[in-house]
């Protein structure tokens, strides 16, 4: 569904991503791991659009979208759920869902989207009218999610979905995705929590100082003495 061969991407003249090359399949939870400024967040920005590669290339089903931009990205089916949740503070829990969905016409289907997400996190029916900046972190985070699924995505991006939230919040979270990899959508996600995203990956990549250092089956990463060492505290 995805590939990517040989990226490049910098900020100014500092590269942060040095010629890596990943794959994800349709259906798959593929992870990315690798300590703070390996170049996650980075690969994740190039391949929705928001940060341009100077080289390589990035296909999505067949079709160059290298240089392509956001918006376009978005419309072939690629949703990404950035680090820090982003929602609209001063709009509303539904107005934050519409949002997801501003790339679509079909009025019925958004509706039917909207009662699917009320019914899956019931916290959201009850404050959907609740601007969205006053809502608990993990709340913003079931926000952030569901509005990233408004699209209808056929390839979702999280980018550290665990980041800042209580322990028992952090395994709910991790349950929501694999219940989207469930559903039929594929899955790219950046989590800091090494263990937990290679416990539940089809396949894992890690990068190190903008490079890809390994890949492997989560199941083979977590065996890995180097992987052990270095990101699962031995």
């Amino acid at each position: 569904m995805l590939e990517i061969g040989d990226v490049v991407c910098r900020y100014g003249k500092v590269t942060a991503v040095k010629g890596v090359s990943l794959s994800v399949k349709q259906g798959q939870l593929v992870a990315l791991i690798g300590a703070n400024g390996a170049g996650k967040t980075t690969m994740l920005r190039c391949i929705s659009g928001l940060l341009r590669a100077v080289a390589g290339q990035i296909t999505f089903e067949g079709r160059d979208i290298t240089h392509a931009n956001a918006s376009t990205i978005l419309s072939l089916g690629i949703s990404h759920c950035p680090e820090g949740r982003r929602v609209f503070p001063q709009l509303t829990v539904q107005e934050n869902l519409e949002m997801g969905a501003y790339l679509r016409t079909d009025s019925a289907g958004i509706a039917d989207d909207l009662d699917r997400t009320f019914g899956q996190f019931p916290r959201l029916a009850e404050r959907r009218d609740q601007v969205a900046g006053t809502l608990s972190g993990g709340e913003q985070q079931m926000l952030a999610i569901s509005r990233g699924l408004m699209s209808r995505p056929k390839l979702v991006m999280f980018d550290e979905p665990s980041l800042g939230l209580a322990p028992n919040l952090v395994e709910h979270t991790f349950e929501i995705i694999k219940s989207i990899r469930a559903s039929g959508t594929t899955v790219l996600m950046v989590e800091q929590n090494a263990y937990a995203a290679l416990d539940m990956c089809d396949h894992a990549y890690l990068l190190e100082s903008g490079a890809m250092a390994l890949e492997g089956s989560g199941a083979d990463m977590i065996a890995n003495p180097h992987v052990r060492e270095a990101y699962l505290g031995g």
